[in-house]
């Protein structure tokens, strides 16, 4: 509530009345917000006049909503469970369509980490553009300040110029800076003279109000940005998705998985979560407790497990120096990276133990048998052999939703080589189902319509039963 009232409520409010001024004439103003969905859970049970006052932006058409993980997290860098990445994702696309009923074509994963697995994933979930930190390492000669493309993929990249970005984000206040003060007609300027096809300014929304208080003049830069701005013709607000309508990507940007890159600390890259031993050892134990809790397919240690993921616990952990450091101690509600490693512990051992606990009732291995699969152990639909389909079921909902919907022939062709069954036991570990489906007389296995209504009918009244004795609505 504290940083509501600080940050949150006066800054959109100021934005809110910058995007109705500029439609009465000259430029229009336009931003972007790119919301975690815990952000977005605290603004309906704690705050719903926030969430409406977003939802009024998100109304206007100038602003445009950036989609990334649901819970903030390291997910995509979860070795152990690649699929956990991409249900956040989809949460968090569906959380913002729920909500704004929008569907976001634009992805930012947590604290603009990327490389080009993230690229491939956004891309397989239907963004059209991601945005990343614009680091020399990756780009070499060339400047942020135009519109690339991911490497093994042709979704487009913008790139933040952090430079620009961080005079308004680290540098505002500093006395030390020989451009202090920051005003608003000066950093127009220059935006105003800066090459490129565009200027990606992305930063933490807490910039105004929390990190940089009232006092400090940051809420009159932020009102006047729009006005100056007007000063200029070659300027304009854009949103992410109108800049790569305009702009075709000029290059390919490669960042392979051993050189991810963040917009964290000096070095931009993972040392901020996992750059030291006990972030490693939290973070290993973490992804391993991660496997029992989806084989368990309970809810609530799902959603705790989850919320163990926030890239923020292991962002405490830091045992940086330095002005780094100083950023992450900076915020750091344990007082220091030692109790924030301790306090952590504590709990994903306790989740642990619970796990345990859970495993050993009666109900949890029926619970196990309707769990979601990784999409590498999914079954995948064939009209013949060579001949797939794009239908994948990662669970025995999935499998039964999917035979109500595929091809005859699909059916009976994986009936005749026993992949169903085969499935079944192998990967979900039902072997009551496999041996049920398995018994099926051979005169009716070629009988289409029939083989495919006996089989819904196994599995529907299976789903049942589970439920029933697994306790799951």
């Amino acid at each position: 509530m504290r940083i509501s009232q600080k940050c949150y409520f006066p800054a959109t409010k100021i934005i809110l009345e910058q995007i109705e001024r500029s439609r009465k004439g000259g430029k229009p103003f336009k931003v972007s917000f790119s919301f975690s969905g815990t952000f977005l859970d605290q603004c309906e049970k704690w705050n719903p006049d926030l969430l409406e006052l977003f939802k009024q932006i998100a109304e206007t058409g100038s602003a445009e909503l950036i989609s990334q993980t649901y819970y903030h997290s390291l997910a995509c860098l979860n070795n152990r469970d690649e699929s956990e990445f991409i249900e956040q994702v989809e949460m968090q696309k569906q959380t913002i369509a729920d909500l704004f009923s929008y569907t976001p074509e634009t992805f930012e994963n947590t604290e603009c980490i990327y490389n080009n697995n993230v690229a491939k994933v956004a891309e397989s979930l239907g963004f059209k553009t991601v945005i990343t930190e614009g680091v020399e390492r990756i780009l070499g000669w060339r400047s942020p300040n135009y519109v690339y493309r991911a490497k093994g993929s042709s979704i487009n990249l913008l790139l933040r110029n952090y430079r620009l970005s961080d005079d308004i984000g680290f540098r505002f206040t500093s006395t030390l800076w020989d451009q202090w003060p920051l005003t608003a007609d000066k950093y127009v300027t220059w935006l105003a003279h800066t090459s490129g096809q565009l200027v990606t300014v992305f930063l933490d929304y807490e910039t105004f109000g929390e990190h940089f208080w009232t006092e400090s003049g940051i809420f009159e830069f932020l009102r006047w940005l729009q006005i100056e701005s007007l000063k200029w013709d070659n300027l304009c607000w854009s949103t992410p998705k109108e800049v790569v309508q305009k702009y075709a990507p000029c290059d390919t940007i490669d960042v392979p998985p051993e050189n991810t890159i963040s917009w964290a600390d000096i070095e931009r890259d993972l040392s901020a979560w996992l750059g030291n031993p006990q972030q490693a050892i939290s973070f290993d134990l973490l992804n391993e407790v991660g496997l029992i809790i989806k084989e368990l397919n309970e809810p609530n240690l799902l959603r705790v497990w989850r919320y163990l993921q926030t890239s923020d616990h292991f962002h405490y952990m830091c045992t940086k120096g330095g002005g780094s450091g100083i950023v992450h101690n900076i915020f750091n509600p344990y007082g220091g990276p030692v109790e924030a490693f301790k306090t952590y512990m504590k709990i994903l051992l306790d989740l642990w133990a619970r796990c345990l606990m859970e495993s050993s009732k009666p109900e949890s291995e029926y619970r196990r048998l309707l769990r979601r699969v990784p999409p590498s152990k999914g079954f995948r639909f064939f009209l013949r052999a060579g001949s797939p389909t794009d239908v994948l079921a990662i669970s025995l909902e999935d499998l039964y939703k999917a035979i109500k919907k595929v091809n005859v022939n699909s059916i009976i062709f994986h009936l005749s080589r026993g992949d169903f069954e085969r499935w079944i036991s192998e990967v979900i570990g039902d072997e009551n189902l496999a041996a049920k489906i398995s018994s099926l007389p051979e005169k009716l296995r070629d009988d289409g319509e029939n083989v495919k209504k006996t089989l819904l009918n196994i599995l529907e009244e299976r789903l049942k039963e589970l439920k029933e004795l697994g306790k799951l609505s």
